[in-house]
């Protein structure tokens, strides 16, 4: 007679393949950084460069949710300078030079993609 005895359970094995998951969720958002940085960059109106070249993207988890948060690093005195190129700013001299919105329509493909993927997700049988 042959008898097998187990002892414990597989925790360990669920948390690492839990874990597996996760980092392969992130990883997709990853690429959606990525490209969302790339899609600033070649939006953001060029002068010298630096604020093109000054996009970067995190991701957060918070609260059992996960979020991409794109930011530009270029602040001259404290000014973030994608804001008042997005807003517009006033003039040392009193004039007012008119913003160009250009963060919403190069981000707004990238958020349409994540969107449809989710949903399809949500969807398939």
């Amino acid at each position: 007679m042959i008898s097998f005895r187990q002892k414990g359970d597989f925790s360990k094995l669920s948390r690492y393949i839990e874990k597996a998951r996760e980092a392969a969720k992130i990883g997709i958002l990853d690429k959606y950084g990525r490209e969302g940085v790339a899609a600033l960059a070649s939006a953001t109106p060029v002068k010298t460069g630096k604020t093109a070249s000054s996009w970067v993207y995190e991701i957060k988890r918070q609260n059992g949710s996960v979020s991409i948060v794109f930011k530009n690093t270029n602040i001259v005195n404290g000014v973030p300078i994608a804001i008042i190129l997005q807003y517009g700013h006033g003039t040392g001299t009193g004039g007012w030079v008119e913003g160009r919105d250009y963060i919403n329509p190069a981000i707004q493909p990238i958020f349409d993609e994540i969107a449809n993927k989710a949903w399809r997700e949500v969807t398939k049988a």
